[in-house]
């Protein structure tokens, strides 16, 4: 099944929901749907589709830390621990 007839069917059988945007975000809206002369409605389900697009798609725990900035954020230590065996030493022994 091709994307756009997933969006078609997903449309015929859509539920309405109601959200409160602000006064600028309307006006910004509303020029953009008459530049691109599509519904207002079309491109917020775009917009949607979009967002909730990126965030399917799996990130790796890495990936998720480094983008929330965690990923060298301690000063004065190894910038990578994996890499120095000295850093190793001791690991997974009981004391």
């Amino acid at each position: 099944m091709s994307d756009n007839h997933a969006i078609m069917s997903d449309t015929m059988s859509s539920q309405r929901i109601t959200i409160r945007i602000s006064e600028s975000l309307v006006k910004r809206l509303k020029k953009h749907a008459g530049m691109r002369r599509r519904s207002e409605s079309a491109l917020v389900r775009e917009a949607l589709e979009s967002y909730l697009g990126e965030l399917s798609t799996s990130s790796s725990a890495y990936d998720l830390a480094r983008e929330a900035g965690l990923i060298g954020c301690v000063a004065g230590e190894p910038s990578d621990l994996s890499t120095s065996r000295k850093h190793l030493e001791g690991f997974g022994k009981s004391r």
